[in-house]
């Protein structure tokens, strides 16, 4: 029986299309076994049952929250996929990382390639590694941990939190996003502290663009 998480909230709708603000912990399309069925994409489903053809158009991580935009029909996915493909979708996320980031902004610009003996880790390779560029900025520090935004550059598995947590002294912000136990440590946070909070693209129906806004939970 699949474990039913939080409601995935609508923040936008339009009658090709629908942006989601993902709760952290549910999957962003069916995993693999009957016990990891419940993702963003059957919910959706459920809620618009005329929607057809894969709806998904990118993912985000299961343990990252925010903004996914789906197309309710075949020919939307496809258009929304391509404009994901061509880098003219623009993404940004906040996170909450250890320690004390310096300067105040930067780009790391560090490939990165699936661990293929470590699965689902990714590393950073510099010879066999597809590119991976990220934007980042300080928005705020506190006592032990600063509030940074990234805008991924590239859309790789895992590249914001690989990016943070490599070594700064190869090209990394040398310090992990809290509650990433993947690349990170156990730091007992309930959860990851990466949102997924902006997302601008043009909606294939209309032709406009459009910008939405999820603030972080954190």
């Amino acid at each position: 029986m699949m474990d039913r998480r939080g409601e995935p909230r609508i923040i936008l709708e339009r009658e090709r299309l629908v942006v989601v603000d993902k709760p952290p912990g549910m999957l962003s399309v069916p995993g693999k076994g009957p016990d990891k069925g419940d993702c963003v994409i059957s919910r959706v489903a459920e809620r618009f049952p005329d929607a057809s053809g894969p709806m998904v158009v990118h993912r985000l991580d299961m343990d990252t929250s925010g903004l996914m935009v789906l197309g309710l029909d075949a020919p939307t996915q496809r258009a929304l996929s391509m404009q994901f493909e061509s880098r003219t979708v623009a993404k940004r996320y906040v996170a909450l990382v250890h320690g004390s980031v310096a300067p105040d902004e930067g780009v790391i610009d560090l490939p990165m390639r699936l661990d293929v003996d470590h699965r689902p880790i990714q590393i950073i390779d510099h010879e066999r590694g597809r590119a991976a560029r990220t934007r980042w900025r300080v928005l705020a520090r506190e006592i032990d941990r600063t509030r940074v935004q990234f805008e991924p550059l590239t859309g790789r598995t895992h590249q914001l939190r690989v990016h943070a947590a490599t070594p700064r002294d190869v090209g990394g912000l040398g310090c992990p996003i809290i509650g990433d136990v993947l690349y990170g440590h156990d730091d007992g946070a309930p959860r990851l502290m990466l949102h997924a909070c902006r997302l601008s693209f043009v909606d294939p129906g209309s032709g406009r663009r459009i910008d939405v806004e999820s603030p972080p939970p954190f």
